[in-house]
């Protein structure tokens, strides 16, 4: 058995937590691991911006649209694209960066990001915590941009909460496997079908919980993407200096 496969599989993202700390040698070894995670061309451009002080964390609850876990449980971490490291590390070579004026950097840099959110939730759940990772972070990013002090090329990405868990929560169905994983050429055959029966599978599980508010997959798809739900991301990313015509 692959303890760590095992570790994957069973994610579960936790919106219930006790407000008890986390030591600071469990807390090392859980960044640990996103500092140590790869980066593109070794840019090591992604940084992590820990929030312990309650009142904090209550600002970022508020800043990423009232979500009550990030003011409750004891850590928040904003993974950030940092640019900034780079262009400071580019003077010391004489070296002027223009990489932040590109498409390609946010790409890069956003994937950077997920590998380390992805490193430090493997993490914290191997420590025997429960965690979620945020991305309404996005929702109002000037604002948090302000609070923790970000410099310029730099841009806050996601976050992700960590703590002990309070009321466990419920596996989720997923999508079918083959409407993720395509052999040689993505495969839209039957598309539509799959989707639909993923669509009762989810009102199922619903019912099963006593969720009678709970949506179809499509249904709360559609809630986010009908509509171009954080519209000041483009505006906080140019004042910061980032590009997006290149």
């Amino acid at each position: 058995m692959n303890t760590i496969i095992d570790l994957f599989n069973d994610h579960k993202s936790e919106r219930s937590f006790t407000d008890k700390a986390i030591d600071d040698a469990t807390l090392d070894r859980i960044i640990s691991t996103a500092w140590r995670a790869p980066t593109s061309v070794h840019s090591q451009q992604v940084s992590a911006i820990v929030t312990r002080d309650p009142l904090k964390r209550a600002e970022i609850s508020r800043i990423a649209g009232g979500q009550p876990w990030i003011a409750k449980a004891p850590v928040f971490i904003t993974f950030v694209l940092d640019m900034y490291k780079t262009k400071v590390g580019m003077k010391l070579a004489d070296k002027e960066q223009i990489a932040h004026q590109s498409i390609e950097s946010l790409i890069a840099g956003a994937t950077d990001v997920g590998i380390a959110l992805g490193s430090v939730m493997a993490a914290a759940r191997s420590e025997g915590l429960g965690i979620v990772p945020i991305g309404g972070i996005r929702l109002h990013p000037q604002a948090l941009i302000d609070l923790l002090g970000l410099p310029d090329h730099t841009f806050p990405v996601a976050g992700v909460v960590i703590g002990h868990v309070d009321v466990p929560s419920h596996h989720k169905p997923r999508l079918p496997l083959e409407t993720f994983r395509h052999d040689e050429t993505y495969v839209t055959d039957g598309l539509e079908e799959k989707i639909a029966h993923y669509n009762q599978q989810m009102t199922d599980h619903w019912q099963a919980i006593k969720r009678p508010d709970g949506e179809t997959w499509s249904e709360s798809v559609s809630g986010y993407y009908q509509h171009i739900y954080f519209p000041d991301v483009l505006p906080s990313l140019l004042k910061q200096g980032f590009g997006v015509d290149k």
